[in-house]
């Protein structure tokens, strides 16, 4: 054993240091749930027994130790030690599907997205509502939606709302009516296909046939 390791060893003061510079970097089972972490220790909870028995149910299957030393380095750090945030790609697939298809780490995070952000908060109530409004049916709520949108400073939205609101009234039958034009584009979407194949290589006689054979 060289002299490194003993001092190693000896100046460990937990047993996760001793694998200090071997796993950064690599995923681990806690990442998951730091977010979460870092809301309830800024809430005042620094107990990481308590916080480890709250994530537990949540379908955490790391160790108390994890934590413990994830607390411990906030304590010991000069500057306050934050999970790496989600991309906004990811986000922005949180906050599209459908509330009940996210697992709860995924609301946990989403969560503590939304605390730390007042802006993706609201967008998430408005995109949340016009997808229920898309998949129930519910054109007649809006009017009431677009002036909700108004409301808030969100410059993207505002754009949708105006255009929007120049065809609303085809909007809400959209929302609003049982057909659709689904029918058309694919058999737009068909022809397009059969152009594309022949493309150079033969003239409209062929395409036609191509066209009543495929019907």
């Amino acid at each position: 054993m060289t002299s490194r390791t003993v001092r190693l060893l000896a100046d460990a003061a937990a047993p996760e240091e001793l694998f200090h510079g071997q796993r950064q970097g690599r995923p681990s089972k806690l990442d998951p749930f730091k977010p979460y972490l870092d809301d309830r220790w800024n809430q005042g909870c620094t107990n990481a027994w308590a916080v480890w028995e709250e994530i537990v149910p949540l379908c955490y299957r790391g160790s108390y130790q994890r934590v413990r030393a994830y607390f411990r380095e906030k304590r010991l750090s000069p500057g306050p030690v934050t999970a790496r945030p989600p991309s906004p790609r990811v986000v922005a697939g949180w906050i599209l599907r459908r509330p009940e298809t996210l697992t709860e780490t995924e609301h946990l995070r989403l969560k503590a997205v939304l605390v730390h952000c007042p802006e993706p908060d609201a967008l998430t109530g408005h995109v949340r509502s016009f997808g229920q409004m898309l998949t129930e049916r519910q054109g007649e709520r809006l009017p009431q939606w677009l002036d909700a949108v108004r409301q808030d400073d969100l410059p993207g939205l505002h754009t949708l709302a105006a255009g929007i609101d120049r065809d609303r009234d085809a909007v809400i039958a959209g929302l609003t009516l049982p057909w659709s034009s689904g029918v058309v584009e694919g058999h737009v979407n068909r022809i397009k296909m059969l152009k594309r194949q022949m493309f150079g290589r033969a003239g409209f006689a062929l395409l036609r046939k191509r066209v009543l054979l495929y019907s």
